[in-house]
């Protein structure tokens, strides 16, 4: 559902996550600074490939035989290695950084997955690989103008969204309660913590830092069908009575987070 630049995306945990979307300015502002610094890691490419090419053809001319190809060869190979690069940059940052490069981190955008999931290697490759057709004649700014989704092809292909990051005021310390410090100790001895990927963590983030925004009622509704399936998913029986499922989600954010302090 659509409100102003807003996104209502509903995750496979059926629980409701709210997204701005990153609006074309912010985009190209981080595409300039993307293609800056991958400029600069193309031109030292060059510069290394053009000293080995030199002193490779410098040794063939002191043996005998029939080496004429080989320059169109080196051009071969060096155009696959560019082009490997161009791609692998967004690949390698979209994947390690949660759906952010350097551009879009200093942008504060990100990209998600259509159901807010974090960005994962397949969706990271085809948009990257689209991104030479977006590129052609502005294809892509002509797609994201268009779409109510403000989504490139790659966007399309790939089943992503480019989002703002939370503001700052958003992104403070997620406030716990001391049930859910008590519980986080116990989790790892009652609970089988390993089923709880980062995708399910992402949720119980997203949900966490976004909970003041919403009504009561729709906090305990989403709260209560999260804590619930979870419960299940990492078998843990019941939440003490003294607890409520938002200290049990507190204590999920806690004892993953130290788990994998990159994820926050």
């Amino acid at each position: 559902m659509r409100y102003n630049n807003r996104f209502t995306l509903s995750t496979p945990e059926s629980v409701e996550l709210e997204f701005a979307l990153a609006g074309i300015g912010n985009r190209v502002f981080a595409l300039f600074i993307d293609y800056q610094v991958l400029g600069l890691i193309l031109i030292g490419h060059l510069i290394v490939w053009i000293f080995a090419s030199i002193q490779l053809l410098d040794y063939l001319t002191r043996l005998e035989g029939d080496f004429s190809s080989v320059p169109l060869w080196l051009l071969a190979i060096f155009l696959i290695f560019n082009f490997s690069i161009f791609v692998g940059y967004f690949v390698f940052f979209e994947v390690r950084w949660q759906g952010q490069t350097p551009g879009k981190r200093l942008a504060k955008i990100r990209v998600v997955r259509d159901d807010g999931r974090p960005v994962g290697l397949n969706q990271a490759v085809l948009r990257s690989l689209l991104r030479p057709v977006d590129d052609v004649f502005f294809i892509g700014l002509f797609f994201i103008l268009l779409n109510k989704q403000e989504k490139r092809i790659g966007d399309l292909v790939a089943g992503t969204l480019v989002v703002q990051e939370e503001r700052d005021g958003s992104k403070t310390d997620i406030l716990c309660s001391e049930r859910a410090q008590q519980l986080a100790r116990e989790l790892p001895e009652t609970s089988d913590l390993d089923h709880l990927t980062p995708d399910d963590f992402a949720v119980i983030r997203a949900y966490l830092r976004r909970r003041n925004a919403m009504t009561s009622r729709s906090q305990v509704e989403v709260s209560m069908k999260l804590a619930q399936q979870i419960r299940e998913l990492i078998k843990f029986e019941v939440i003490p009575p003294n607890m409520t499922s938002e200290d049990f989600l507190e204590a999920l954010y806690l004892v993953y987070q130290e788990r994998s302090p990159r994820f926050d």
